[in-house]
């Protein structure tokens, strides 16, 4: 008789669903969206409502690997788990006595969410003190953004959306990667509210709106500075909401006036000067205008001041004030669980350095004080996902660099490993998790048995610690044992009764210590349009890396409903979704070129050079192309992927990546 068991999505999305799993005989048959979760409520994206598919994969690592081939090839025979301990701790050990503990590098992201699963790594390698990893790959610089303006005020709840009369998509392809807040925002729709996507290509996001409207690649920041002028110039501010709760507003206005004109403007974001005008009247006259502002448009070399200037809008107009007005840049429920206790950043004796995930290609290369020496990788797929993907390709084929990747599959990242360890998905092992689309949380135990012989990241790395001779205590606990103990601390962002149902299992809703929109956690208790701490006391217009770059042509590397980063790229029946590694671009830069629909070409830059199948489009702007997806090299074109294009530069702001902001010709093979 099959059982429903109760579980939540792992991958890097804003709204960790609650799963509804049914198991027979030991193996997952569906899953599907839970009904009474309150985000979910029963809905689940194309990726996951057949997650069974990726569970029992045939290409499923099952059992360790050693390596029998040149570095990338792929050719691996199995060994014993014992086996592969032994020669990973053996091979450390070499190590930190000829180098140093430093010479090891983790690399891990955001393959899950869990809060036990994710940040396992992080007690073995403190203790260990090997180097630590700078995890800034997606968005830290809309958290920078945000914090030089807001400080540490919470977000505040997206439930809000129904009650506003405006709601602006931002640089979000909520179709894509949001999917149930893009159902809010249809339901407020549906009730009268006006619907506008702002991005820089025509989305599935886009042709679900009332209005969209398309902008040069990382101009986001230029647009937000002219609807501003436009506000002041035509008399549309809330002066009296300005007077009392911002600060330093006089100056920006004084900026705004002097270089940020909606014609100046126009030449930077694209825009006519008459759209600008009528979206910044448009926009104060509402009367709860509400901003969701996705993670695109901060991966630029501007991506912290884009976010920093946009944030300038609803206190302008003061939004604020008004149920369902204001700016959603996702919620950070850290205080809500002492995730210290999974970490242990008491086990570190001395602080090691710290190496920007975003320049592994250079960690693996350049660094010689130590020089890595191995590369530990764990739910991520550096050498599809990481920016300059032929330096990162190059640290991998050194044949000095010993790399075990512990992985569900063999990825690109996989081929060039030494070792290989067949990992567990979300459904073979219990987590806790908690979402950054709202202010929800839920545990889960494990549905079924690891499927073969796989193993859980906490419980790997409690093996790498006996066999590295470490004695704490701490790695003989269980990832429930380690659970209870964060539920054990209070918090007041969870009740009694709230802990009480995330040990049952059941989705809960977790309570801001400080309720947003009623207090700014700055050290002025304002809205620091002025903020005298940062390098750049007021917002202003800032350009683009590739902007300097002298390519002609803005590649915007995009999302997909059908993959997440480079997840799911194992499902044959999500992958043809895609057709192939395609690129999007308008007939007026193929005809220029003579290029034809359908041909192979490549895009190039100072990185490298990358084969697309071109696809000539109305959906994107001259003077921009766009790929979608983050595919495997297995099932390209060429050899290389998106990433030979992108740099290791990083953002104004948060040492983020600047995957976006790239410059690149396009031409025929």
């Amino acid at each position: 008789m099959p059982a429903i068991v109760p579980s939540v999505c792992p991958h890097d999305c804003p709204d960790a669903c609650g799963l509804l799993v049914t198991v027979e005989n030991g193996r997952v048959i569906a899953v599907n969206g839970d009904p009474d979760h309150p985000v979910t409520r029963g809905y689940l994206c194309t990726k996951m409502r057949h997650y069974e598919q990726t569970v029992h994969s045939p290409r499923r690592l099952t059992t360790p690997l050693l390596r029998t081939g040149n570095k990338g090839s792929g050719e691996f025979e199995p060994i014993s788990w014992e086996r592969a301990i032994e020669l990973i701790c053996t091979n450390w050990q070499a190590i930190i006595a000829t180098h140093g503990a430093e010479a090891i590098l983790p690399y891990s992201y955001g393959g899950t969410m869990g809060l036990v699963q994710r940040n396992a790594g992080h007690a073995f390698f403190n203790k260990l003190g090997a180097s630590r990893l700078d995890r800034t790959i997606c968005s830290p610089a809309k958290e920078a953004g945000w914090k030089s303006i807001m400080g540490g005020t919470p977000a505040m709840d997206p439930a809000e959306v129904e009650q506003s009369d405006l709601i602006i998509l931002w640089g979000v392809n909520a179709a894509a990667t949001s999917i149930h807040a893009m159902g809010d925002a249809q339901d407020a729709r549906r009730r009268g509210a006006r619907l506008w996507a702002i991005d820089t290509y025509q989305t599935p996001t886009c042709e679900a709106v009332d209005e969209a409207f398309l902008i040069r690649p990382g101009s986001d920041g230029a647009l937000a500075l002219a609807m501003l002028h436009v506000i002041n110039r035509e008399g549309l501010l809330d002066r009296e909401y300005i007077s009392v709760n911002v600060l330093g507003f006089d100056g920006l206005t004084e900026q705004i006036l002097q270089d940020c004109t909606p014609g100046q403007m126009s030449e930077v974001c694209g825009l006519p000067v008459g759209v600008i005008e009528r979206m910044a009247r448009e926009y104060a006259r509402a009367t709860a205008p509400f901003i969701r502002l996705g993670c695109g448009l901060t991966r630029y070399g501007n991506g912290a001041m884009n976010v920093r200037t946009i944030c300038c809008l609803p206190a302008a107009v003061g939004a604020w004030a008004k149920p369902g007005g204001g700016i959603f840049i996702g919620t950070s429920t850290g205080g809500a669980f002492p995730l210290h206790k999974v970490t242990r950043e008491d086990f570190m004796t001395t602080v090691p350095r710290l190496v920007s995930m975003n320049q592994l290609g250079a960690a693996l290369t350049e660094l010689d004080t130590p020089p890595v020496m191995s590369l530990y990788v764990y739910h991520s797929n550096p050498a599809a996902i990481a920016p300059d993907q032929n330096a990162v390709i190059r640290g991998l084929e050194r044949k000095e660099l010993f790399t075990v990747v512990h992985e569900r599959f063999m990825t690109d990242t996989a081929r060039y490993a030494d070792i290989v360890l067949p990992a567990t998905t979300s459904l073979e092992h219990p987590d806790l998790y908690r979402c950054y689309g709202s202010y929800h949380a839920q545990r889960c135990g494990a549905a079924i048995s690891p499927v073969g012989e796989a193993k859980s990241n906490r419980d790997v790395f409690c093996l790498l610690a006996a066999g590295m001779e470490m004695d704490e205590p701490f790695f003989d606990l269980s990832t429930d044992e380690l659970i209870e103990m964060m539920l054990a601390e209070e918090s007041p962002w969870r009740s009694t009764a709230v802990t009480e149902q995330l040990r049952q299992g059941k989705p809960v809703v977790l309570t801001p210590s400080t309720e947003p929109k009623k207090q700014w956690l700055t050290p002025s208790g304002k809205i620091e349009v002025l903020n005298i701490r940062a390098d750049e006391p007021l917002p202003r217009l800032l350009p683009t890396h590739a902007e300097l770059d002298g390519y002609p042509l803005r590649l915007q590397p995009a999302t997909t409903p059908f993959a997440l980063n480079s997840s799911f790229y194992e499902r044959d029946n999500l992958r043809s979704k895609q057709n192939c590694m395609e690129l999007l671009m308008n007939c007026v830069d193929a005809e220029a070129r003579g290029l034809i629909d359908g041909e192979t070409v490549e895009a190039c830059n100072d990185q490298g050079t990358v084969r697309f199948v071109l696809r000539i489009s109305g959906r994107v702007p001259a003077g921009t192309v766009v790929t979608e997806g983050v595919w495997w090299r297995e099932f390209i074109p060429g050899d290389r992927g998106v990433n030979a294009l992108t740099s290791q530069r990083l953002t104004d702001g948060g040492r983020g990546s600047t995957l976006y902001d790239v410059a690149v010709e396009v031409k025929r093979v």
